[in-house]
């Protein structure tokens, strides 16, 4: 069993900074998921605000494979925050064609923190209990969010990012204290949505702020005649406490690179990118630089 999951965005939206052809076509998501197979990659991750990809997997089948989705945030206004999960859940159900599926996570974790916290753990234990949902959790931006919430809630699940970058999960130490509580870990954004992958020449002007670090890591992979995605999937998998490493693809061929450089030699030694600015290393800041 490969320990890389498919992250699914592309299916449904045309997703990441160095994303040069838009949403995978039906067509191309079929021969992915046909590839995954053969690689034994058995899990994918998608989310009900992920566009059209949920139709897109349920149409292209998803027998081999368990499957991971998001809640979106709950409305505001949510009278019934019960009739509203089950709303939610079983029109994903119905999109993915499936009757249950391996983990449900909140894409707004402060929402368990919010006036509809109680109602809306409760229903994921309820969804638990009945078998539509083996695993629930959270999706969060930063380990900082999990101080908060675990003095309230168990997880079963939780997905994180992590990167040669933003090393937050790891250095923070909550790593360690969520495989202690027996958490499954899943990481995304390996490759900080497609930017460490850039030529150097290609990095968008607003982040030259952050030009030294692009020195080292650009000198790093000349020095050492390496490639950007072999590094940057060989740092999450060198954590043996991170169960899952989602990744994306845009297209077959770039998927069967990720594959062949996840199963190749472990790399001895990696750049030491670390960087805790939050303006880098959460996308959802960019559009503000």
């Amino acid at each position: 069993m490969s320990r890389l999951a498919l992250g699914t965005v592309q299916f449904g939206l045309s997703y990441g900074i160095a994303n040069q052809t838009g949403q995978v076509s039906r067509a191309e998501s079929k021969k992915m998921l046909q590839l995954a197979t053969v690689n034994e990659i058995d899990m994918l991750d998608t989310a009900i605000a992920y566009g059209d990809s949920e139709m897109c997997l349920g149409e292209v089948g998803t027998q081999n494979f368990k499957l991971v989705t998001k809640l979106p945030a709950v409305p505001d206004d949510c009278a019934d925050v019960s009739t509203w999960v089950k709303r939610q859940v079983s029109a994903s159900l119905s999109r993915l064609g499936v009757t249950a599926i391996y983990g449900l996570l909140l894409h707004r974790s402060e929402q368990l923190l919010g006036p509809h916290g109680a109602a809306l753990y409760q229903e994921l234990q309820l969804l638990k209990d009945n078998g539509q949902v083996q695993k629930v959790g959270v999706s969060i931006y930063s380990p900082s969010e999990l101080a908060a919430l675990t003095p309230h809630y168990r997880f079963d699940l939780v997905q994180t990012p992590f990167n040669l970058v933003d090393r937050r999960l790891y250095s923070t130490g909550w790593l360690k204290r969520l495989k202690d509580d027996d958490v499954e870990v899943h990481t995304r954004s390996a490759f900080l949505q497609g930017l460490l992958l850039m030529a150097q020449v290609d990095i968008p002007s607003k982040f030259a702020q952050w030009g030294g670090l692009w020195q080292t890591w650009h000198r790093w992979l000349a020095d050492h005649d390496g490639s950007a995605v072999q590094a940057c999937l060989a740092f999450p998998l060198s954590f043996p406490e991170i169960d899952r490493v989602v990744v994306g693809a845009d297209s077959v061929s770039q998927l069967a690179q990720i594959v062949s450089f996840a199963n190749s030699q472990p790399l001895d030694e990696l750049p030491d990118l670390q960087c805790e600015d939050e303006n880098l290393i959460n996308p959802a800041n960019w559009s503000t630089l």
